[in-house]
Formats: C-alpha cells, sequence, structure tokens
C-alpha cells in the first residue's frame, strides 16, 4: 500500500479540463485496480 503509483499526465489533465469546465456540479473519478478508471461529470445549471 505504501507503492506510489503514477498517473497518466493525460489523465491529470483531463482532470483539470473538466474541473475549469464545470460552475455546478461533481466531478467523480472511479478507481479500479489502484488506477483511475473513469471521470464523469454531472453539470447543474442555476437559474437565480
Amino acid at each position: 500500500m505504501d507503492q506510489k503509483k503514477d498517473i497518466d499526465n493525460k489523465v491529470l489533465k483531463e482532470i483539470i479540463k473538466v474541473i475549469q469546465e464545470i460552475n455546478y456540479g461533481e466531478v467523480v473519478i472511479t478507481i479500479h485496480n489502484s488506477k483511475i478508471f473513469q471521470i464523469e461529470k454531472k453539470e447543474k445549471k442555476r437559474f437565480i
């Protein structure tokens, strides 16, 4: 468990891109076998 897992730079860039694009909502990162398997974005629109 103490082993550091390297994250692919392409995956990190995609996570940052998704976070920057969203104003309200959530980003879910799914891990499978200690690796990032999936990124989901759920965006909410606010009409205030």
